[in-house]
């Protein structure tokens, strides 16, 4: 597959993600964290939701506000972490990261889905912030866990 096409099925995953996100929404009751975070310099807006038990993410659910590369990668997260251990939604959060900052990775043996399409942001320095949102509340929200 030619570079020309193979982003514009990066962009196509992108926008399906932004337009039709995945697990959006709230937990009723009180059996799950909930972390709020923002992106001051862009407005980007996050309120994530996750349920943990024993160690693994049982369920993820995430709203805000902010632009198509916040909130698709928002929705691509909580695909990829849902069902994991912590510990290996946190290898998926450092491997998002370093692939965002243009960093060679392995991906081990991690299953990380669309995520990949967001490997473009890599080239628009302004835009990693956005891109990382979601993964910096999600780290914080099953730090807290472990506390």
């Amino acid at each position: 597959m030619s570079f020309d096409n193979l982003d514009t099925l990066y962009r196509q995953v992108i926008m399906d993600h932004y337009k039709n996100p995945r697990n959006k929404g709230e937990f009723s009751g009180d059996d799950h964290l909930t972390i709020e975070m923002n992106n001051p310099t862009c407005g980007d807006r996050i309120h994530l939701q996750l349920q943990v038990e024993n160690g693994t993410v049982k369920d993820a659910k995430f709203d805000g506000e902010g632009c198509s590369i916040s909130m698709s990668s928002a929705s691509m997260m909580t695909q990829a972490i849902k069902g994991k251990p912590v510990e290996e939604a946190l290898k998926l959060s450092e491997y998002f990261s370093n692939m965002i900052q243009g960093k060679d990775m392995e991906t081990e043996d991690l299953d990380i889905g669309d995520i990949q399409a967001l490997q473009g942001v890599s080239k628009f320095p302004a835009r990693i912030k956005c891109a990382t949102l979601a993964w910096k509340a999600m780290e914080k929200g099953v730090g807290e866990e472990k506390v």
